[in-house]
């Protein structure tokens, strides 16, 4: 008698999921509510622990990204050009402001007490959320940009914008008057997410040929010799490599290592530094459109979301999967050195 092996779970499924793509999801740093922008015009608040859907605003146009304030208001940037404040707990939103084109990607920066968003009209902005109630200005300042923005990274006092025709550029919050650093990214493909190390170091960032890079802030020989670039998203079918977009990257908070979403479907789980995979979940039913930890790393959120890249056709239905991370999964493996001859 043979044993039935059940199906492998890819996590508890959210009720009520968004009607259409979903552009991104974060967890909150303060509990297990997780925010999620999607193509259906909504932002959606889930207590994902309790599987309870908290709240649900619609804007004007397809929400391109969101991020949290704090755990019951946040930030969105919509494709009808406008950057809004929502708060949950008042069922109240303001207009910070608007940009030239749609706005691709927002972030908070705790350091500054800034919204930092960036848009297909080519520029960054920084607004103080401060004056969104009041009749004050709420721009603090418009950066031009070399491209449209498609990724942008926060950590410490450091943004990193990544933007159509292989530019990477790195600004200090505190003074934005021109960026850091100007860098090409060392792939050869469109950059589709960027997302800086937890430690402060540099950032990863992958394209839509299924590879990861790795880089570094320090420009001496020494921090620029650590960067290297790896393959991923990808599969052999009768001798030919099929190559996936790298949608997704997510640090998790306690170990460092990270994970990637593709076009495959699947989810890996990486160790950086010792330039090793750790883990593989199990495939999704379509394109994992966004990827985030908990803020203890115990849970994983899952945007599992035909991300349209080939075309208008029938796919799965876009949903939201939280598996609990077993530290197996995401824990470095220590290095094995050989014994030294007696």
């Amino acid at each position: 008698m043979t044993s039935v092996h059940p199906p492998p779970v890819p996590g508890r499924e959210l009720s009520n999921p968004p009607t259409d793509g979903i552009s991104n999801l974060r967890f909150s740093n303060h509990s297990d509510n997780l925010l999620v922008s999607s193509w259906d015009k909504s932002v959606r608040l889930y207590d994902a622990s309790a599987n309870v859907l908290r709240g649900e605003f619609m804007h004007g146009g397809p929400v391109l990204d969101c991020c949290f304030h704090d755990d019951s208001s946040g930030f969105s940037a919509s494709a009808d050009n406008k950057v809004r404040r929502i708060m949950f707990s008042h069922g109240k939103e303001d207009v910070l402001g608007r940009h030239d084109a749609p706005v691709r990607c927002i972030e908070y920066s705790y350091a500054a007490g800034q919204v930092i968003t960036g848009s297909w009209d080519k520029t960054l902005k920084c607004w103080d959320p401060r004056g969104a109630s009041g009749q004050e200005r709420t721009l603090v300042g418009t950066y031009q940009q070399p491209e449209r923005v498609y990724s942008l990274s926060l950590v410490g006092n450091r943004v990193v914008v990544a933007t159509a025709g292989r530019h990477v550029n790195v600004y200090d919050l505190r003074n934005m008057s021109q960026p850091e650093q100007q860098r090409e990214s060392s792939l050869k493909y469109q950059t589709r997410c960027v997302r800086c190390y937890p430690n402060g170091t540099g950032y990863a960032f992958s394209s839509v040929e299924g590879r990861v890079a790795m880089e570094f802030f320090d420009l001496s020989e020494a921090g620029q010799a650590k960067k290297y670039a790896f393959k991923c998203h990808r599969k052999s079918e009768a001798g030919r490599d099929i190559v996936y977009p790298v949608n997704a990257i997510a640090f998790h908070p306690v170990y460092g290592t990270f994970a990637t979403g593709g076009c495959d479907g699947f989810v890996n789980v990486w160790d950086g530094n010792n330039k090793k995979r750790l883990y593989q979940y199990s495939k999704y039913p379509t394109s994992i459109a966004a990827l985030s930890f908990s803020r203890d790393g115990r849970l994983l959120a899952v945007a599992s979301s035909y991300t349209f890249e080939e075309g208008d056709m029938p796919h799965e239905p876009d949903a939201i999967f939280v598996r609990s991370v077993n530290e197996i999964e995401v824990k470095p493996k220590p290095k094995v050195y050989p014994n030294p001859p007696a």
